[in-house]
């Protein structure tokens, strides 16, 4: 099968097969047409074919990709530096690559560390450099001292405690920073500063804006930390950017309006190398800013009846601004540090930049040791507790002692035996198993009388009788006496229905002495009648009878008395 290749101004036929995958065919171009591809630390050198837009990778087969006879494909040579270093941000949890010149690592580590804040967006005085051995690397010292290579990894730490600070501001949370500011006033001040300049860098204009009204100045330089202040002299010289040179680093235009805005000394504010905003934004090609401030600096300034340009305006702010310093503060001293303050000087004090978090419960920083925990290893020795044993003389003779019960094995024997049967049983369902349920506890300690005291039956119908008494007027066995006579009328009067009883049958008068006094009246049979109404009942059932068999009319004279239903 014959395709086409087209590099550069050439296109030449290749005669290959179906089965030869991308890399095979590269080989071919390679020595056709004498190219010398290179893949070492420095950079890569290589070859890409692209077929109907796609790229096509090296392990593809040509047919499987659908290419067909008197196909074309493009080929183009590549190259591709590698980075020269990298460095791991311990903040951020990334990598950045440097990418530079081999010629690059013959550089002092004052210009690593500036390249290096101008891609992280961290000030140089917050951040150290080291080397995986834990070896610091130092501003006046060269990286060939150190015995870098193309390709090594070093590791860029933060202050101990400023973890959270740092988070805060790279994300412009200003209720973090707030949270987060150091006890001390001096330390408080250069977190400030930090944070609006990397607001400056990253764009976050409400973190600006909150910090400018605290009087933080978008012209006033970072500076060392108090605790390095006896460094100064070796110290970087990147201490004195300002957060105005990083948002014209960054091009962020509307940071750059607002320091502007809040301080026209912004505009004549030159960083450590000489050069003003505006000359920042003309190397970096950021347009849109070098038009601001291009006419921002050609404006007048207008008082009451005078007007006045810019760079005059400037001259005298600056003038003026010097002299208040100088009255204020006398002559300007040499270091700022009092007697109490904690140092860090490089080389003779323990390092304090490891991205350690904040302690908790811990006052000012560089205070108080640090706790230490103990290794895993280490153990306490367990020691049962005995009971105790209180003395005869503690316990009060008058309160009984609290007896338990005793713990009976026999059911736990037997729970065990049943479980062993069941086990020893496979076809036997273990549902089937019948466990018994532990003993039942009866509570021996002694408690007051009414906790577990019961009513009595006894007393709820005394209660009953009382509450009847009182409303009815009538005693117990008087009510029983007028009852026993209401059921015996209503039994009289169901025993024939239909047909009217004496009159006067309602009065009849009982034997109150044959009544049972309360306590033995059992029932209405042991209740003795009286022998006039069973000769009145005879009578009625005889005329019933006889009445029956002839005529069902009633007797003439005879009325139905009204019985009269016994009250309760």
């Amino acid at each position: 099968m014959r395709i086409f290749i087209a590099f550069e101004t050439f296109c030449e036929p290749f005669d290959i097969l179906q089965e030869q995958t991308v890399l095979s065919v590269k080989l071919m171009i390679k020595h056709h047409f004498c190219l010398s591809l290179l893949d070492d630390k420095q950079g890569r050198r290589y070859l890409e074919l692209v077929y109907a837009g796609a790229v096509l990778e090296d392990n593809w087969v040509l047919a499987d990709v659908g290419i067909t006879s008197c196909s074309t494909l493009k080929c183009l040579l590549k190259e591709e530096d590698k980075p020269v270093l990298y460095v791991f941000n311990a903040l951020t949890r990334q990598t950045v690559p440097i990418m530079e010149k081999p010629q690059f690592l013959t550089a002092t580590v004052a210009e690593l560390k500036s390249l290096v804040s101008l891609k992280s967006g961290l000030p140089v005085s917050t951040f150290r450099l080291s080397t995986r051995g834990g070896t610091e690397l130092y501003n006046c010292n060269k990286m060939d001292d150190y015995q870098l290579v193309i390709g090594s990894i070093l590791r860029l730490d933060i202050w101990d405690g400023w973890k959270e600070f740092m988070t805060g501001c790279l994300l412009g949370h200003k209720h973090i920073i707030q949270r987060y500011l150091s006890e001390e006033e001096r330390v408080a001040k250069f977190q400030q500063r930090v944070a609006l300049h990397m607001a400056a860098h990253f764009g976050h204009l409400d973190l600006a804006g909150w910090l400018l009204k605290r009087g933080v100045r978008g012209d006033q330089p970072v500076g060392v930390h108090p605790y390095r202040e006896w460094c100064r002299q070796t110290d970087h010289p990147g201490v004195d950017h300002c957060p105005v040179h990083a948002s014209a680093e960054a091009g962020q235009l509307l940071l750059l309006k607002v320091l502007v805005n809040h301080s026209v000394l912004c505009l004549e504010c030159r960083n450590p190398q000489g050069h003003t905003p505006l000359g920042i934004c003309a190397q970096r090609g950021h347009w849109g800013c070098i038009s601001y401030l291009v006419a921002k600096a050609r404006s007048v300034l207008s008082f009451p009846g005078l007007p006045l340009p810019v760079h005059v305006y400037l001259k005298i702010k600056r003038w003026l601004r010097q002299v208040r310093g100088r009255v204020w503060r006398g002559e300007a001293a040499a270091y700022t540090t009092r007697v109490g303050d904690t140092l860090v000087v490089d080389g003779f004090t323990e390092i304090q930049m490891r991205s350690r978090p904040k302690r908790r419960g811990a006052g000012k920083e560089g205070s108080g040791t640090q706790p230490t925990l103990p290794p895993l290893t280490w153990r306490v020795p367990i020691k049962r507790l005995k009971p105790v044993r209180l003395d005869s003389r503690w316990q009060s003779p008058d309160l009984p002692a609290p007896k338990l019960p005793a713990v009976e094995h026999k059911q736990r024997s037997q729970s065990k035996a049943l479980v062993r049967k069941a086990r020893d049983s496979p076809k036997q369902n273990l549902w089937k198993v019948k466990v018994p349920l532990p003993p039942i506890c009866s509570d021996t300690n002694p408690r007051p009388h009414f906790v577990c005291s019961m009513p009595n039956a006894t007393g709820l119908l005394t209660s009953s009788l009382q509450s009847f008494s009182e409303h009815n007027g009538r005693t117990a066995r008087e009510n029983a006496i007028y009852c026993l006579a209401w059921l015996h009328q209503l039994a009289s009067s169901t025993l024939l229905p239909g047909v009217p009883l004496l009159e006067g049958y309602g009065e009849v008068e009982l034997d109150v002495d044959s009544i049972p006094v309360e306590g033995e009246l059992t029932s209405s049979d042991d209740v003795a009648k009286p022998q006039h109404v069973d000769q009145e009942e005879e009578k009625s059932k005889a005329r019933y009878l006889g009445d029956s068999r002839g005529n069902s009319e009633s007797a003439p004279g005879l009325i139905r008395p009204v019985v009269n239903p016994p009250q309760g």
